[in-house]
């Protein structure tokens, strides 16, 4: 069951940084920096956020505080990052620690207590935690990227009145049993 869970949540955060991934690509780099209003946040702030989050939550996250003494979290809503290729870069190190925390777990590790601003969290609890505040905040970059795009958007999941058809092709198809986003994942490859 644990070695499952580790397979499901690891397949489902990839598949949300994809998500993340082709919202950005179909914006442009200008866009990217846009911020809509006062209170709102532009596509690299919440970026930039998403990897302070990263980085501070997974770095040694089985010895320390998941709330870094050298996080500067209201920096991450200040604009730092200037141009795509560094926005990228940012997206991608965050990622990459974390893919490496959660990768390294053994089933065994899932009850372990660990803590996040001195709370305590069973890594399991640590990592469902930050299953609903990224894609919370991807979902944010995917309304943005809708908001601001110019071209014809290309959807992310069923496209509008596609519903029949997609169900259509789905049960049409022997029953079989995978990661709901094994597809996604493939036609990423």
């Amino acid at each position: 069951m644990e070695t499952t869970y580790i397979s499901s949540v690891t397949k489902q955060f990839e598949y949300y940084k994809q998500l993340g991934e082709k919202a950005m690509a179909q914006v442009s780099d200008e866009q990217l920096f846009l911020i809509p209003s006062p209170e709102s946040n532009s596509i690299a702030i919440i970026v930039q956020h998403l990897e302070g989050n990263m980085l501070s939550r997974w770095t040694d996250f089985l010895t320390t505080d998941g709330e870094k003494e050298w996080r500067n979290r209201d920096a991450e809503f200040e604009k730092v990052v200037t141009n795509k290729e560094e926005l990228m870069k940012v997206w991608n190190k965050g990622w990459e620690v974390f893919f490496n925390a959660i990768s390294n777990l053994k089933p065994d590790d899932l009850g372990k207590i660990i803590y996040i601003r001195n709370q305590g969290h069973t890594i399991m609890e640590a990592i469902n935690r930050q299953l609903a505040h990224y894609p919370y905040h991807i979902g944010q970059i995917v309304f943005l990227a809708k908001l601001l795009v110019s071209n014809p958007w290309q959807t992310l999941s069923i496209a509008r009145n596609q519903s029949k058809e997609y169900n259509s092709d789905k049960f049409g198809k022997e029953k079989s049993t995978q990661h709901f986003t094994d597809e996604f994942l493939k036609n990423k490859k």
